[in-house]
């Protein structure tokens, strides 16, 4: 639906809500959940797609919100960081983070926390390479790492005990 000066009605669900908002075509998505929405939890670093600070899901697939346009999420499903936690509580992924302080600064926990939750859904028990590997794509300036590769561990082996 087309409203004043080109700007378009986009419909998604966010956390499991739906969610309307208008943004001109060319809006991306980091700043229509930002600006548009009110969800600050999607941090926005390089703006070229680099960082990962940015990463979403969209139904289920770790994207750049950075890159993606809000149009391109009409009708789709976007995973945030503010919906992790329930009712108060931190996400077990969440929890193995702070946990194994896997953050440090947190610029970039958001990014790191939507692409865990994918890697999670697609392989529940990676190895540590598989774990590299798969968060190559995101970059931390403080941690090191390691509480990174820590946490994303002890969260599948707290989804494994939990579904023995």
């Amino acid at each position: 639906m087309e409203t004043r000066q080109g700007n378009v009605a986009v419909e998604m669900t966010v956390n499991g809500e739906p969610m309307v908002g208008i943004a001109e075509p060319r809006t991306l998505l980091s700043d229509f959940l930002r600006h548009g929405l009110g969800m600050t939890g999607t941090h926005v670093g390089c703006e070229q797609g680099v960082c990962g600070a940015c990463t979403v899901l969209i139904d289920g697939q770790p994207a750049r919100s950075c890159l993606t346009f809000a149009v391109q999420a009409e009708g789709c499903r976007v995973d945030t960081v503010e919906g992790m936690a329930e009712g108060g509580a931190l996400s077990d992924v969440q929890e193995a983070f702070r946990a194994e302080h896997g953050l440090q600064c947190g610029f970039c926990t958001p990014g790191f926390l939507a692409a865990t939750e994918a890697l999670l859904a697609e392989n529940p028990d990676p190895t540590d390479d598989e774990i590299r590997d798969y968060l190559s794509g995101n970059i931390c300036r403080c941690t090191g790492y390691q509480g990174i590769i820590a946490a994303v561990r002890r969260a599948a082996q707290t989804r494994k005990a939990a579904s023995a």
